[in-house]
């Protein structure tokens, strides 16, 4: 018997395999069908900050403007105890998911402040969140703004939250940072419990006809992962905190990669989006699979096998392997030679 235990955020799970944000974890059956497949654990759809901000600001206005000179028309406004908020219906949910799955199950806070994080944290800690997903997507727009100031918002916002909730935190992170290696070690000082690598960034088109910004919404493709694959192969060993893998895994092959070089959990989302929940299962019994061909006994025996401080060849990371592949190419007859 394989033992495909790992450790995620100080928490025993029975395999690597967790479910990312996604719209998928709003659906308890949905959820469900997902731990019936081999789900070890899964994060919940994130909590945005802006819409939370939103609803507080219409509840203040509607209570503060109950009184508008007639009695019916006002009798149509909702009452403060019938105002169902984001953060009210997201609780509701974390509660729902903690009741039905046996599986830990991780909140997701999305914004770029940490005004109203802290409250908003205490009450997920306290409807039972096991861990928290912090995902700070900030885009510094301001070309003034120094790459020193950026990563201490990162870091700010996760000391603030550390001193007001006991339960573990992992930072999903952007790769657009300037030293990955390092912001992640500053992150680890700073209290983190785990990094997720790498966020997507949901990139905007422009409307050839309208000459608008419009958004565009593309899932992930494979090679996405070998981002991930990188940076975990440099961290490995070099830092002790959680080390989860995001983007581009779409298989089991994906996955295993992403384990040898490192990665305590691989997490999932564009495929189970596309195959359904189900495929989640196919791809545990492929690891399983390549796990028992290739003669290991658990999953701690292959983690970081391949990473930097373990690969045959730890330049293949760097940037000789990059001349490398530049150099072995060869254009089809008749291209350009």
């Amino acid at each position: 018997m394989i033992d495909l235990t790992t450790n995620y955020l100080g928490m025993t799970l029975k395999n690597p395999l967790v479910p990312s944000a996604s719209p998928l974890s709003k659906d308890l059956s949905t959820a469900k069908r997902l731990e019936d497949a081999g789900a070890s654990a899964i994060v919940m759809n994130s909590l945005f900050e802006e819409e939370v901000t939103a609803d507080e600001d219409q509840l203040d206005f509607l209570m503060h403007h109950q009184d508008i000179g007639s009695f019916e028309a006002a009798s149509y406004l909702p009452s403060e105890d019938s105002y169902k908020t984001q953060l009210e219906t997201y609780i509701e949910q974390l509660e729902g998911l903690k009741f039905s799955l046996d599986i830990p199950v991780i909140a997701s806070l999305n914004g770029t402040t940490s005004s109203g994080w802290i409250q908003h944290a205490k009450q997920l800690q306290i409807a039972g969140a096991d861990a928290l997903e912090l995902n700070v997507y900030h885009m510094p727009t301001d070309i003034y703004q120094s790459t020193e100031m950026v990563e201490a918002r990162y870091v700010d916002i996760l000391k603030t939250l550390k001193q007001h909730v006991d339960i573990p935190i992992i930072m999903k992170l952007s790769s657009q940072f300037s030293s990955v290696g390092n912001f992640v070690l500053n992150l680890e000082r700073a209290g983190a419990d785990g990094v997720s690598l790498f966020n997507r960034y949901y990139l905007p088109d422009i409307d050839l006809e309208t000459l608008e910004v419009v958004p565009s919404l593309k899932l992930s493709s494979p090679v996405e992962s070998r981002l991930s694959m990188r940076w975990i192969a440099m961290l490995y060993g070099r830092v002790d905190l959680t080390l989860a893998a995001t983007s581009g895994i779409h298989s089991a092959d994906h996955a295993l990669k992403l384990l040898l070089a490192g990665a305590d959990v691989t997490h999932m989302c564009s495929a189970l989006l596309q195959r359904g929940p189900s495929y989640l299962g196919e791809v545990l019994q492929g690891i399983e699979q390549w796990m028992e061909e290739k003669e290991y006994s658990s999953l701690n025996q292959l983690k970081g096998s391949v990473s930097h401080a373990n690969a045959t060849d730890p330049s293949a990371f760097e940037r000789s392997n990059y001349i490398k592949v530049l150099s072995s190419f060869d254009s089809p007859d008749g291209v350009w030679r």
